[in-house]
């Protein structure tokens, strides 16, 4: 799956190798807002594919400065993608588990902040937090963004997939990028209990494939107000053809011993099985793509790996988005092609903003501020595009309720 399972920040030794809808939207769509008669330019640095003919760049701050990135560290992709992974800082957060039992019997967690509730209205909005392939609420990108969330005023909840960040496995099914249902019960969970929350996403790689799938496959009824998508690898079947080349082989083979650590853990669940699984090979694979190969695509119905890339792709969802999206992606990126990104598809989507950066790795972006080991440079880019959203829907609720106030005391 590299698709499909490659996103996470991968834990390698770089020293070990050589070579339910609850409610509609109070935002509509992008194409609903007006542009800023003269909106800032972005820096020519950077990529913009803006499908929104700029409703959302001119709130977008950032942008109109290079994007330059940290000396040393980001003068090769793979360097940038271990240094990252490797000593960029966690931030100490303290985190409330709640386990949800899914409608298949499976189970996910949910890390929240406690005390929130105390320090929160009902009303303040909340954002679900998507890791990378075996990746959750330890990581750094996620507990960064966490914090910048927190820092503005959101609620925030981390979404830990089957088996990842500790997350129980009750069932013999992981999670995978073909897979919507956890992301669709978590949706309707979390809005059941913050019905007067707006709510928003942001998901990396892996995550960021389920998310915009959940866009798309949801469309004009999404609960999100919005949502933003990083290291998306969009096209499997592209991400896996360059999965293999290279210095690549080294994400393949620690990710895939990730996938593994993660199987031994729940193997008794998987014993009797039967059928098309082959269990030895998942058990010992060396690659992502012999883990798909031997349990995923069995899992989900696919007839072969191939078969679960192709219809597990992000990239064919993009045309069926109907929120406010805003993608970031590297276009050195090794684990998230540049060429598999849906550039068409997004230009001509009014709801879809794309940036794209000239370096940045996957999941590194060691540049700004806070470089080399603080929060990556994209976290000031979503805040600023999440607060824009929410400022948006706060104001067309006012205008809302004003309006039916009017109306209210005329008839009276």
């Amino acid at each position: 799956m590299a698709k499909a399972y490659l996103g996470t920040t991968p834990h390698i030794n770089p020293f070990a190798h050589s070579t339910l809808f609850h409610k509609r939207s109070r935002l509509s769509s992008a194409g609903a807002m007006p542009p800023d008669q003269n909106p800032p330019r972005p820096h020519p640095s950077l990529e913009i594919v803006d499908g929104t003919r700029g409703s959302f760049l001119h709130a977008l701050k950032t942008l109109v400065r290079p994007y330059t990135p940290f000396p040393f560290v980001a003068w090769n992709r793979h360097v940038e993608t271990i240094f990252a992974a490797f000593f960029r800082s966690v931030p100490d957060v303290r985190l409330r588990r709640e386990c949800l039992r899914t409608k298949d019997d499976g189970s996910v967690a949910l890390d929240w902040v406690p005390g929130d509730d105390r320090r929160l209205s009902p009303e303040s909005p909340l954002l679900i937090l998507l890791p990378g392939l075996t990746g959750g609420s330890d990581d750094s990108y996620v507990r960064h963004m966490l914090l910048r969330a927190k820092s503005k005023g959101w609620r925030v909840v981390v979404f830990n997939s089957r088996g990842c960040g500790n997350s129980p496995v009750t069932t013999p099914q992981f999670y995978s990028a073909s897979f919507l249902g956890d992301m669709h019960e978590v949706v309707a969970h979390v809005g059941a209990r913050y019905p007067k929350a707006n709510l928003y996403a942001v998901g990396w790689s892996l995550g960021a494939n389920i998310l915009v799938r959940y866009l798309g496959q949801e469309s004009h009824t999404c609960p999100l107000s919005g949502a933003v998508s990083l290291c998306n690898p969009f096209n499997l079947v592209i991400a896996d053809e360059d999965f293999h080349k290279g210095f690549n082989n080294v994400y393949d083979k620690a990710l895939s011993s990730a996938l593994c650590k993660i199987f031994k853990k729940h193997a008794l669940l998987f014993e009797d099985i039967g059928g098309d699984f082959n269990i030895p090979m998942a058990a010992k694979a060396k690659t992502v793509r012999d883990f798909d190969e031997g349990l995923t695509r069995v899992s989900f119905g696919f007839k072969s790996v191939d078969d679960y890339y192709f219809n597990s792709s992000s990239s064919d969802s993009i045309k069926d988005v109907c929120r406010p999206l805003l993608c970031i992606q590297a276009a050195n990126d090794p684990i998230a092609p540049s060429r598999g990104i849906p550039r068409e598809d997004i230009k001509a989507n009014p709801n879809c903003l794309l940036i794209v950066t000239p370096q940045g790795g996957h999941l590194g972006w060691v540049a700004g501020g806070e470089a080399p080991i603080g929060a990556p440079w994209t976290d000031t880019v979503v805040i600023e595009f999440l607060e824009h959203l929410e400022r948006e829907a706060s104001s067309k609720a006012l205008s809302s309720s004003s309006n039916t106030g009017i109306v209210h005391h005329m008839e009276v």
